[in-house]
């Protein structure tokens, strides 16, 4: 379960929005919609531990009974998605993926796995491809699966089916939930489409300005 006890983010001591509480328990999405600029994404990146220092929070992060306010980015094993696929320019699509793959997995079933992974995304024998060379649509999908092989305890997804296109966002948009569904992962969508909300269908929370 993700849990959010009384969380507060201000600029210069003016709070974003009202102190928030939820509770996400896993399988389940809880959408969050609100105005631009109302903190939404900015909510997402305190959750991670990457806020900028500009900004002053409060309350208590907790997943799985884990308190996570102190722990460093990294260990949180928080899953996020973004706009914005941001692929490793340096690395092909498949040392891409391998880079996500947790080291408990053995050197030698690593290259299967990153295969399978290509397929369930329809990128099959594209592993050695540089992401520069592939569609919008196509790093989105690898920047999907690359935080699903991290094997994350939560989900955290701003707007990350955006730039995909109509056929495309449906079908991998279901396959981040059905994902999410299968892992038991507590999953917070931020999203301006009411589309995705209602595929999502959990909770749906409004965040607005104060």
């Amino acid at each position: 379960m993700l849990k959010l006890e009384n969380i507060s983010l201000k600029i210069d001591g003016k709070p974003l929005f009202r102190a928030l509480n939820l509770e996400v328990k896993g399988g389940h999405v809880t959408t969050m919609m609100g105005p631009s600029g109302c903190g939404k994404s900015s909510l997402l990146s305190h959750l991670c531990g990457t806020l900028p220092a500009i900004f002053q929070t409060s309350g208590k992060i907790w997943l799985n009974g884990r308190e996570l306010n102190e722990v460093s980015p990294h260990e949180r094993k928080l899953g996020i998605l973004f706009q914005d696929d941001l692929l490793f320019p340096h690395l092909s699509v498949g040392e891409n993926l391998a880079f996500a793959l947790p080291q408990k997995i053995k050197r030698t079933e690593r290259g299967e796995k990153i295969e399978l992974a290509l397929e369930e995304i329809e990128l099959s024998g594209m592993s050695a491809r540089d992401p520069a060379s592939l569609s919008g649509g196509q790093r989105a999908r690898v920047a999907l699966m690359r935080t699903l092989l991290a094997e994350p305890e939560a989900l955290l997804l701003d707007e990350p089916f955006s730039k995909l296109d109509q056929e495309l966002r449906g079908r991998f948009r279901n396959l981040v939930f059905a994902h999410a569904e299968k892992k038991q992962l507590p999953t917070l969508l931020v999203t301006h489409d009411p589309i995705d909300a209602e595929a999502a269908g959990g909770d749906i929370l409004a965040l607005n300005r104060l």
